[in-house]
């Protein structure tokens, strides 16, 4: 692990003596967050709806049905049953339901005394596309619930109380934990694999070469460089783009300790990404040419700016092998909701393997060759 440091100790070096750098790196991600945050569709479907029938009377099931067509037909809501209002909600705080639909106890028989019978909706509004998206599904179905048959049956309309988990949620901070992931890809491009393929172009990977560090010594001390420089970034944006979105309580110490942990996470699974893709390149103009595509193609289907239930198919199956989007998710968890590590354990759990396998893969593939 020594000779690792070795290149540790030197791309951090180096990475101090180009101020212009740090400061680009850590600065654009910020104009990004202000600009995008302060500016923004697809239609939404597949949301997780959790419906609790607590009355189990003829006129519930008239509203359960009525929400199986939507779920059948437009699919905007998939439904799932609970039992238990409680685990729903903590459902829904875990990010694993989108919202719960609740019908109370007494709502048949206030329908048929026509006393203002009402259902609700508790819906996570850390997402404002997919509560509105609930709303209006959940509302625009009540209005087809309250039309009269041949003759009026309901002369008391039934109304949805609409319950929000989280205080409103503005669009800039909704992009935070994109942005937060976005300075640390930014620091990874100009960390790892990149200057490896710049020390070929100038003929300095000669002097590794030569050394009897090995081929995993080698990888990890720019993986590990790379990540530390990316930490730097990452925390950085974090805590100043909390500060200007608004963030409730930006410097818990707890919270801050849970969003170092995946930043740190995150850090090294992308700079082991840009290892393993950079690691047979010998053109140093060809990681600048794909910056732009790379870019594109693991920011935005992560859900970032969008949600991803408005994806099209072919989006979905990029977002599933995409680190972007466990990263993204767990920041979305850590900066709006403050959960804890239980919401984001998956999250996790896939960069760390990802990690692994991004690095193996690289070692297997670097050769110590001139």
């Amino acid at each position: 692990m020594g000779r690792a440091w070795a290149i540790i100790e030197r791309e951090l070096r180096r990475f101090r003596r180009s101020p212009v750098l740090i400061a680009m790196s850590m600065t654009m991600p910020i104009v990004q967050l202000v600009v995008l945050g302060y500016a923004f569709g697809g239609n939404v479907k597949h949301l997780k709806v959790a419906i609790v029938d607590q009355d189990h009377g003829v006129p519930a099931v008239k509203v359960r049905e009525l929400a199986s067509a939507i779920s059948s037909g437009a699919r905007t809501i998939d439904l799932v049953d609970y039992t238990d209002q409680g685990a729903a909600i903590n459902d829904l705080r875990d990010g694993r339901v989108n919202g719960v639909l609740t019908i109370p106890a007494e709502f048949s028989r206030r329908v048929l005394a026509k006393n203002e019978p009402r259902v609700a909706l508790i819906e996570d509004n850390t997402d404002n596309f997919v509560s509105s998206a609930l709303a209006a599904t959940l509302g625009g179905m009540l209005v087809t619930y309250n039309q009269p048959a041949m003759t009026p049956r309901i002369r008391s309309a039934t109304a949805l109380d609409v319950v929000e988990v989280y205080p409103y949620v503005p669009y800039i901070q909704y992009l935070l934990p994109g942005s937060v992931v976005m300075s640390i890809f930014m620091m990874v491009m100009i960390g790892g694999g990149i200057i490896f393929i710049d020390d070929k172009a100038r003929g300095l990977h000669e002097g590794y070469l030569v050394t009897p560090i090995s081929k995993f010594e080698l990888i990890a001390g720019f993986n590990i460089s790379g990540t530390i420089k990316a930490v730097m970034a990452g925390m950085f944006l974090m805590i100043i783009g909390s500060v200007i979105a608004g963030i409730p309580s930006p410097f818990d110490p707890f919270r801050l300790m849970r969003l170092f942990v995946v930043i740190v996470v995150t850090a090294f699974a992308l700079i082991s990404l840009m290892f393993l893709l950079m690691v047979r390149v010998t053109d140093p103009l060809l990681p600048r040419a794909i910056f732009g595509v790379l870019n594109t193609l693991l920011y935005f289907p992560s859900g970032a700016v969008y949600p991803q239930q408005g994806f099209p198919g072919w989006m979905h199956v990029i977002a599933v092998i995409d680190p972007f989007t466990y990263a993204v998710h767990a920041f979305k968890c850590l900066l709006l909701k403050n959960t804890g590590f239980g919401a984001i354990t998956f999250d996790l759990a896939f960069l760390l393997i990802f990690s692994a396998f991004a690095m193996s893969a690289a070692t297997s593939l670097f050769k110590r060759t001139l």
